[in-house]
């Protein structure tokens, strides 16, 4: 049956099967065409994602400015401090505008309580005498804010970076103007804050230009223990009192110094002096205080002497092994 109605259309001779070949194919290249339309289509509707250029610039711009930092950070302690003698952080004992000479900072032990942080700042410093060289509280405290946002730019992917907290956990000891040198070019203020929970942290930072130049911290370590002395200099407070070494024997003078540490509750007074200058310290809830301003060249570091309440000597740093006597 099916090989008959095979022959009978075939049969029908070449003009028939002709017809329904050309039907075929007429249908075959119009479907042809809508599927090249239909790709064409697509191929105009499906494009890739533009490439984030400038998000990518971004990125690389920051990881450049941490990674300058970063190096900056390296050479200046590297051209600063003398290998052993100061640290940036942790584990260590604990370190500049001129200005006319100013009276040294003076007073005695403070008793009142710690003052407490403001709700959107750190805490006021014992006595006014701990602003120096016309820095107000005011400008202080921006300053330690400045140091945070810095520490939180630069060092938030250190390994074993310690959380630095915010402003309000700390309370500023010592503010006063630091003196650029070759090493450091620009004068500026130093703050100095310090934070007592849940970990004793010390920062000094280096404000200059309305930006942050340079922070120190450090992250326990920095409290009298027991079998350290009745006084404890910040080994890292020669940020304080010392200008860059390259400029050794050509300091800017007049200078403002300043020196920190700690401090057992036996202790009741603390003098220091360095060159041509002398300061009894402030006492200010554990810590210890105090600035001057050097008019001649130093080569030995300040001289510490701590006193208790009946005068007698209960430190001095020419008998500490530990205490740097004299300059790099």
């Amino acid at each position: 049956m099916n090989e008959e109605r095979h022959g009978g259309f075939g049969e029908q001779g070449g003009g028939g099967q002709q017809h329904f070949g050309e039907h075929v194919d007429g249908e075959q290249r119009d479907f042809e065409e809508r599927v090249r339309d239909l790709l064409a289509e697509d191929a105009y509707a499906i494009r890739p994602s533009p490439v984030p250029y400038p998000a990518i610039r971004r990125r690389g711009v920051v990881e450049r400015r941490r990674r300058v930092a970063a190096a900056g950070a390296a050479l200046v302690t590297l051209a600063a401090v003398p290998v052993g003698a100061y640290a940036l952080s942790s584990s260590d004992r604990g370190v500049s505008t001129a200005s006319a000479p100013t009276p040294s900072v003076s007073a005695p032990r403070s008793t009142a309580p710690t003052p407490a942080a403001s709700p959107s700042g750190p805490g006021r410093p014992a006595t006014s005498g701990q602003l120096l060289d016309g820095v107000t509280f005011q400008q202080a405290a921006q300053g330690l804010q400045m140091c945070l946002d810095y520490d939180q730019q630069y060092g938030g992917s250190r390994a074993g970076r310690a959380d630095l907290g915010k402003a309000t956990d700390y309370r500023v000891i010592l503010a006063m103007h630091s003196t650029g040198d070759s090493n450091a070019p620009g004068d500026g203020i130093h703050v100095v804050a310090v934070k007592e929970q849940p970990k004793q942290i010390r920062l000094i930072c280096n404000i200059r230009n309305g930006e942050a130049q340079g922070l120190n911290t450090s992250v326990g370590g920095t409290s009298v223990d027991e079998g350290n002395g009745a006084v404890y200099a910040d080994i890292n407070s020669g940020k304080l009192y010392q200008q860059s070494f390259i400029d050794k024997g050509n300091w800017k003078l007049p200078f403002r110094w300043g020196i920190i540490g700690t401090v057992k509750p036996s202790v009741a007074k603390v003098t220091v002096s360095y060159g041509d200058s002398d300061a009894t310290a402030v006492l200010d809830h554990g810590w210890f205080v105090a600035s001057g301003t050097l008019n001649q060249q130093v080569t030995q570091a300040p001289h510490i002497k701590g006193y208790d309440a009946g005068g007698k000597l209960v430190y001095d740093s020419d008998r500490d092994k530990t205490y740097e006597r004299t300059l790099p």
